[in-house]
């Protein structure tokens, strides 16, 4: 009754639950962005002049149509392509790989391991201790997401044509911090590392913790509002060799923007992922004028734009 009474009062959440449902997927992808960003930011997107961070990401949903974007999206197909750039060593090794739930074999996987979509983001199981696991809810939740298109819904283009498949990875276990992964992730703008934004315990948003860094390890003085800040942070000993590896994959995208996730786990680099729209393009900065001087950063004018 209390969603129902939420999908009734909060035209924001009403536009995300049709969403969801599909009553907007024929809409062209400006009008629905358009529509999206007055309900997540409280503003208009500008498109025809963009000049913040966010509004420039939309823009890019729409003008920067790679075809070499949706592997690079893929999160099974991308793990060759990384190993075959920069070497298997980086790559989080893969259990399985299914086209629907009923062929999991839940039997032959390990004790712990994770189960991901191929072709969205978030649907993630970590399983510590396969006797809990409540294989039926798990299936439940990953058919769902298979059924899913998320390209419909905030328009991230590169997600649209991607072959909607489940993997199981092995699971990371870091000896040193067992309860939360931490997350290392570097901002390229037109080539150029800018900053890293780490993250910890992302698995619970309630107690999860981000904040972002320069290059050496600073804390900068903007964050983002909907999580608490990390903090004071030592940078792992690998993270000379770390920042080279970012490097190095950026020359595999080769994108006007994109973010690349990195993972340290017991002294060893692993790839996690290219992220080309962090949060959708829709990121509550602290203060708000982070959004306009980050903007600054994305120059735009010298890309071709591409066809919807």
């Amino acid at each position: 009754m209390k969603r129902l009474l939420k999908v009734i009062s909060n035209r924001g959440y009403r536009f995300k639950v049709l969403t969801k449902l599909g009553f907007y997927n024929n809409l062209p992808d400006d009008v629905f962005l358009k529509r999206l960003y007055k309900f997540e930011m409280n503003k208009e997107l500008e498109l025809d002049n963009p000049k913040t961070y966010n509004e420039k990401l939309q823009w890019l949903k729409i003008n920067d149509r790679n075809p070499y974007y949706t592997d690079l999206a893929d999160k099974y197909k991308v793990k060759d392509i990384v190993a075959n750039a920069i070497g298997g060593k980086y790559i989080v090794p893969t259990l399985g790989i299914w086209d629907n739930v009923q062929d999991i074999d839940f039997e032959a996987l390990p004790n712990q391991f994770v189960l991901k979509c191929t072709h969205d983001s978030g649907s993630v199981i970590i399983c510590r201790n396969k006797a809990e696991l409540d294989i039926n809810k798990v299936k439940k939740t990953l058919d769902k997401a298979l059924k899913g298109n998320f390209y419909y819904y905030s328009r991230e283009w590169c997600y649209k044509n991607v072959q909607p498949r489940i993997i199981a990875e092995e699971y990371l276990e870091d000896l040193a911090n067992t309860d939360d992964t931490v997350d290392y992730k570097f901002f390229f703008f037109n080539g150029r590392p800018e900053f890293i934004y780490i993250s910890r315990g992302l698995e619970d948003h309630s107690t999860a913790q981000i904040s972002f860094y320069d290059l050496e390890g600073q804390e900068l003085d903007f964050c983002r509002d909907d999580y608490r800040r990390l903090g004071d942070f030592s940078l792992p000993k690998n993270y000379k060799e770390m920042r080279e590896v970012a490097e190095k994959l950026y020359e595999i995208c080769n994108a006007p923007f994109v973010r690349i996730d990195l993972y340290s786990v017991n002294g060893r680099i692993y790839f996690s992922e290219f992220t080309f729209y962090p949060a959708g393009g829709f990121l509550p900065f602290s203060p708000k004028e982070t959004d306009e001087k980050l903007g600054e950063l994305l120059d735009l004018s010298q890309i071709d734009k591409t066809s919807p």
